[in-house]
């Protein structure tokens, strides 16, 4: 038991590794003139998010707040990483390797903000006409 225990965290360890590393994969094909628009689109919104320092939804909030991790990013990487040409694919691992830290995304920051800012106007904008028609 302790062994396949061992055997599954290990296995845990290095695709959270190869995760780590494929979303600087995302950030440098998002700037990648090689990369197709498609691909350049859907990596830097995944790159942006997962380099973000602040998630879209909370991690506190039971469930839902790993679940943007758990599912998200992974789902953007995954479909990224499939309308990126396999060449270019091995090239960026090599140079996201060798540079071997992970970039912060501002960007980000701003877009998750801002989504959270239109979220608060729409539900005030929304609460407001509601009161107020109500008198």
């Amino acid at each position: 038991m302790r062994k396949s225990l061992s055997i599954l965290a290990n296995r845990l360890k290095a695709a959270a590794k190869r995760l780590k590393r494929d979303v600087v994969v995302l950030w440098l094909a998002a700037r990648d003139p090689e990369t197709p628009m498609a691909a350049r689109l859907v990596a830097f919104l995944t790159a942006a998010y997962a380099l973000s320092p602040v998630d879209l939804i909370p991690d506190f909030i039971p469930v839902l707040g790993l679940l943007d991790d758990l599912v998200l990013v992974p789902a953007g990487i995954w479909l990224a990483l499939r309308l990126i040409p396999k060449a270019q694919i091995s090239r960026l691992r090599r140079q996201a390797e060798a540079i071997g830290r992970r970039p912060k995304s501002r960007l980000g920051l701003v877009l998750v903000v801002a989504i959270w800012m239109s979220g608060i106007a729409l539900v005030l904008y929304a609460t407001r006409s509601r009161l107020f028609t109500a008198m």
